[in-house]
């Protein structure tokens, strides 16, 4: 599989996992930082695909948002992130973005290292979220990449 299929799988696996993490949030009262976490996993998407896409940035990096929210937002994300890289050139990953950051510096970074930025970030987070409802005696989603596979989540 090449590379770019194989960004098309992960980021196939960060929506799912994404879901799963949310779905584990309903129907109880989870942590508060659990929430603020899943809100800042699906604002930090949006900015980053904004920075790709040049979009003006529409949400702070921390909203306050509801778990209906968060599940609302993270929803439009996965067909946008998929188009992206359907219309990316192995090449594109070596291209430089241009941005500027929350802090208000201007960086740039290769997309490709980008892409790893958005799912490394996302799962550090889904994984404090696990952490967090554990604590609080509730069972987090599974949401290795592996199980995602082995049960065809993920193709």
């Amino acid at each position: 599989m090449d590379l770019l299929g194989q960004l098309q799988r992960q980021f196939a696996h960060d929506a799912w996992a994404n879901e799963e993490t949310i779905g584990s949030m309903r129907g109880i009262t989870p942590p508060e930082r659990s929430l603020r976490f899943m809100a800042h996993i699906v604002a930090a998407e949006w900015l980053w695909l904004g920075r790709l896409k040049g979009w003006k940035q529409t949400f702070p990096v921390w909203p306050e948002w509801t778990l209906d929210q968060c599940a609302a937002q993270g929803g439009k994300l996965p067909p946008l992130w998929q188009d992206l890289i359907r219309g990316m050139r192995p090449s594109g990953l070596d291209q430089m973005a241009t941005y500027v950051n929350s802090k208000g510096e201007e960086w740039s970074s290769a997309v490709g290292d980008i892409l790893a930025h958005v799912l490394l970030h996302s799962a550090h987070h889904r994984g404090q979220i696990a952490s967090d409802l554990r604590a609080a005696g509730h069972t987090p989603a599974l949401t290795d990449y592996i199980h995602a596979v082995r049960q065809e989540f993920v193709r």
